[in-house]
């Protein structure tokens, strides 16, 4: 399988970057990554999904990978991502779509829900719920807001090595025992190259700006409320910080009818090809055309 690299604009005219898989004609999969990551996290996930019969659209929201970076940084919050992703899937041509989202993914996704439940067809919330663990959002704050300088600015890693070893300093926590294979691969879909040799992370410092002015998200109890009419199966690292099993409860409060899976030995937030995540996963997209 042989990703289509294409190209959608927002409202403001922003062009975003899009993976596409080609796999059948059932209800196309949608894939929206965590904050300061990429259509690249997808790229193993995404020929699994292509494999049950649909399509696959993997998306780098507004300030990530290979799409535009927004000069208004104000922008980068979960309202204006959920009319990207709307807009994009019009373009796209997929009428609805079952969404996978990874963190902030997951957020858009409850958001999306929420406002055109018509689109979603159903929901993969990977790691993420209506509530977040205080542990989990002050370590993401902390690094995101601590790597945007006054400025705009942030330093690049000197080399490949150099990236591997910091992108591991800050992930390890959540894939202990990994190894240097593995963070390779982390790193290389984490940064870009850059002319000079050394590598310089594939997001805008901005969003990091955002995040401590704004904060992480709206109130989401609501949206996530609203999941009740959609099929949704969320995904757990079995080691999450931001996601944890307090959290899960007081969701089976709210909406019983979620599926679940637990990834063992993964924290925030699984890859999806753990297989405990996509034999879920894949049970979970077989009961749709």
């Amino acid at each position: 399988m042989t990703f289509e690299r294409r190209t959608v604009l927002t409202h403001d005219k922003l062009r975003l970057d899009v993976r596409a898989l080609k796999g059948g004609a059932k209800t196309p999969v949608l894939c929206i990554p965590g904050l300061t990551r990429n259509a690249a996290d997808f790229e193993d996930f995404a020929p699994l999904a292509a494999s049950t019969g649909r399509d696959v659209f993997a998306i780098s929201l507004r300030g990530r990978g290979l799409s535009d970076y927004d000069a208004a940084y104000l922008n980068y919050v979960p309202p204006t991502y959920v009319g990207d992703v709307l807009g994009a899937l019009g373009q796209l041509g997929a009428p609805k779509a079952i969404f996978v989202g990874t963190s902030l993914g997951g957020i858009v996704t409850m958001l999306t829900a929420a406002a055109a439940p018509a689109r979603v067809a159903a929901a993969v919330i990977n790691d993420v719920g209506p509530e977040f663990a205080p542990e989990g959002i002050a370590r993401i704050a902390g690094y995101v807001g601590a790597r945007a300088e006054q400025g705009g600015g942030y330093a690049p890693a000197r080399d490949l090595d150099a990236a591997i070893d910091e992108i591991r300093a800050i992930n390890e926590v959540a894939f202990p025992g990994r190894d240097r294979t593995f963070w390779e691969k982390f790193a290389r879909r984490t940064y870009n190259p850059q002319p000079d040799g050394s590598w310089r992370l594939a997001y805008d410092p901005a969003i990091g700006r955002a995040l401590l002015e704004a904060g992480p998200a709206p109130d989401l109890w609501a949206p996530f409320a609203r999941l009740s009419g959609i099929d949704t199966l969320i995904v757990r690292g079995a080691i999450s910080d931001l996601l944890t099993p307090p959290i899960i409860e007081k969701m089976r409060a709210v909406n019983a009818r979620f599926d679940y899976a637990e990834v063992a030995d993964v924290g925030h937030a699984p890859m999806l090809t753990e297989p405990d995540a996509w034999d879920a996963i894949r049970a979970f997209l077989l009961r749709f055309d």
